[in-house]
């Protein structure tokens, strides 16, 4: 075993055993975070209906707002995933800032979040537009015998993923989160690594879901957010929900064995789920992933181009 591999094992065994025997809650991590975006290009005689992610207040992570700059917005919650959705419309005005005060866990072992109701595991075991269960991908584990154990299967799954995809986006395709792509390219960024993850665990039996938020810097103190990162989650009967975040572990591969079952504290949820259908109802087709503004101008989506987004934030002693 080598030295990172006992590092890690260890840092996972200990959360493991932490968060079992409730010795102490785990660390955490309070900071601001700014959500802002300004719509270009909207003729001064339109409308613009907008839609944005509303970060989730649960066990994981403690949510207020302490500064916002938009009116009359309406906050709503779409049946399927629960995600929290401010809905306005945008007139003369063309931007809009939230500001959070967040303190995010570290996720150690499991979410602390309650489990899911059977029906929703069940619907949880389904293909999603781009995250199909069956395919090419499955390529990936022909032949092979697959665990029956499911925290076994799943962590063959991670390692099956992380050997066959490397974290880049120097060739157009990437960020979709298509599986059969992921698998077809062999290199993404963490939607695709995970969407390949979660077809196979599907088509495995194994329900998976897709989250996905906003990466806060590990060096404390003040500033951009480049973009958004997303991770995702696996049910195990006897454990409930458990983490990975197999494109970080790909991109630091002495952290690989913590990142199978726990994530750093430094993130913030927005959204979970794909094929979104927002509330109010969009007129475009359900979304891929929802963690930008969404946009409408005479029932026509914007164009994603067309809004720029500026995301921030600062530690809180």
């Amino acid at each position: 075993m080598t030295t990172r591999f006992a590092a890690g094992a260890c840092v996972f065994i200990a959360s493991l055993f932490s968060a079992a025997c409730g010795l102490a809650d785990p660390p955490s991590r309070t900071f601001l975070c700014s959500y802002g975006f300004k719509l270009l290009d909207i003729p001064t005689d339109k409308t613009a209906r907008v839609w944005i992610p509303v970060p989730p207040d649960n066990a994981d992570q403690k949510v207020t707002i302490v500064r916002r700059d938009l009116h009359a917005a309406t906050l709503c919650e779409e049946p399927k995933f629960g995600n929290q959705i401010l809905n306005f419309d945008r007139t003369t005005e063309r931007s809009a800032s939230i500001t959070y005060r967040v303190t995010r866990h570290e996720i150690q072992g499991r979410s602390t979040v309650p489990s899911t109701r059977p029906a929703d595991l069940q619907a949880l075991l389904k293909p999603d537009s781009k995250v199909p269960i069956t395919g090419r991908f499955l390529k990936l584990v022909d032949g092979k015998t697959l665990p029956r154990d499911q925290m076994a299967l799943a962590r063959f799954l991670y390692d099956v993923v992380d050997a066959h995809m490397a974290y880049r986006k120097d060739k157009p395709g990437f960020g979709r989160g298509d599986s059969e792509w992921a698998c077809d390219s062999g290199f993404g960024n963490c939607t695709d690594f995970h969407s390949l993850f979660i077809s196979l665990a599907r088509a495995n039996h194994l329900p998976a879901r897709f989250e996905i938020g906003l990466p806060i810097p590990s060096k404390h103190g003040k500033g951009e957010i480049p973009g958004y990162h997303c991770w995702a989650w696996f049910y195990a009967d006897a454990r409930g929900w458990i983490p990975v975040d197999i494109s970080e572990a790909d991109k630091h591969p002495e952290m690989k064995e913590y990142y199978f079952g726990n994530l750093t504290a430094d993130r913030v949820a927005f959204s979970v789920g794909r094929d979104i259908t927002l509330v109010p109802r969009q007129s475009g087709p359900a979304l891929n992933y929802f963690i930008y503004p969404y946009v409408e101008v005479d029932g026509q989506p914007w164009p994603a181009e067309k809004i720029k987004c500026s995301f921030s934030y600062e530690d809180v002693d």
